[in-house]
């Protein structure tokens, strides 16, 4: 071998040896799959591990650990998924202390609960951090490696510390217990609707505005790691001249032990709803009146009549059910209640 070689050579070994010794030093970002379509090409899924390693970009930004707790659609999500996957991440983040953050990859149509429910859940104030992505990994203009990257950029930052799990993708930054899906397939489908986002993620660095003032993750009461089964909570949506059938079927037949009422926008339902709701909240069923519209907060209006019922505040009916199960499993007093929706 010449010396010229012998130099190249040795060029080539101290190189390498620095960037390992480079990305030693990035902080080190779990990643828990659930799968989903930031996981999905035409042919299936994809670990996440491979999903990883073909987004060469992620080397720079941390050192990552990626294991994948299930493989389902997001539309397949279960509670006993959501209790798994809060019990992994709370013991990844009491046990591994050089874990500076966790990124959640999910389907995109029930993201917002999943994230919800980790904020009220997850007792640690490092970032976890959930993304999606509307296009296959493998299909044209896919947002699905832009997405990956941008969420674990956000777990990397000492910045997104102590706000609770956040939402990523196309570059914005929102809190999960802020956040809507409201567009089928465009990419600018997550919004935080009249409150606003928290923050970007441009290509120099991540950038926060504002703090969610709401109370999460180690303020909570919520305890889930003796919880075998969340309480049953039902959904019943207001529209012109709805009787109160599928409350009473709810309260009856499948033994709901809350309610969620998406109302109209003024935190109302229809008069046969109404008698409904009081029937039930008479047998000891928390009933909660949200608003079907999505925006705004709801209060009652109502000055000459007491109504047995909690208001939502601002959460949509999906959060609402979130709040109410996990509610459900500290309390039963509907003042108790009520003030839960008002603190989280």
């Amino acid at each position: 071998m010449t010396d010229l070689l012998r130099f190249a050579a040795a060029f080539l070994f101290l190189a390498g040896m620095g960037a390992v010794q480079a990305q030693d030093k990035l902080p080190l970002v779990k990643v828990v799959a659930t799968g989903g379509t930031i996981a999905n090409t035409p042919s299936g899924r994809l670990h996440a591990g491979e999903v990883a390693e073909a987004i060469p970009a992620l080397k720079q930004v941390a050192r990552l650990e990626v294991e994948e707790i299930f493989r389902v659609g997001s539309s397949s999500i279960t509670f006993d998924n959501w209790l798994t996957l809060a019990r992994r991440i709370n013991e990844i983040l009491s046990r591994e202390p050089e874990v500076q953050g966790v990124v959640v990859t999910h389907g995109s149509n029930t993201m917002e609960e999943t994230g919800y429910f980790l904020s009220l859940t997850v007792k640690s104030d490092k970032p976890v951090v959930l993304t999606a992505a509307q296009r296959q990994f493998t299909t044209l203009s896919s947002d699905s490696p832009k997405n990956f990257l941008q969420a674990v950029r956000v777990a990397a930052s000492g910045e997104a510390r102590g706000k609770g799990a956040l939402i990523v993708t196309n570059d914005v930054i929102n809190a999960a217990r802020d956040v809507t899906k409201s567009i089928t397939y465009r990419l600018e489908t997550y919004t935080s609707r009249d409150l606003g986002v928290l923050g970007y993620v441009d290509e120099d660095r991540v950038t926060f505005y504002r703090l969610p003032l709401k109370q999460h993750t180690k303020a909570t009461p919520f305890d889930i790691a003796r919880v075998e089964k969340l309480p049953r909570v039902e959904v019943i949506y207001s529209s012109v001249d709805a009787d109160g059938a599928l409350i009473d079927a709810a309260v009856t037949y499948a033994n709901a032990e809350g309610l969620v009422i998406a109302g109209f926008p003024t935190g109302s339902a229809t008069p046969e709803m109404e008698k409904a709701m009081n029937r039930a909240a008479a047998r000891g069923i928390a009933v909660v009146m949200s608003n079907r519209g999505g925006t705004g907060r709801i209060t009652d209006t109502r000055t000459k009549e007491a109504r047995p019922i909690i208001f939502a505040d601002n959460l949509t009916p999906q959060k609402a059910r979130v709040l109410l199960m996990l509610a459900l499993t500290t309390t039963k007093d509907r003042a108790e209640i009520q003030r839960i929706f008002q603190t989280y």
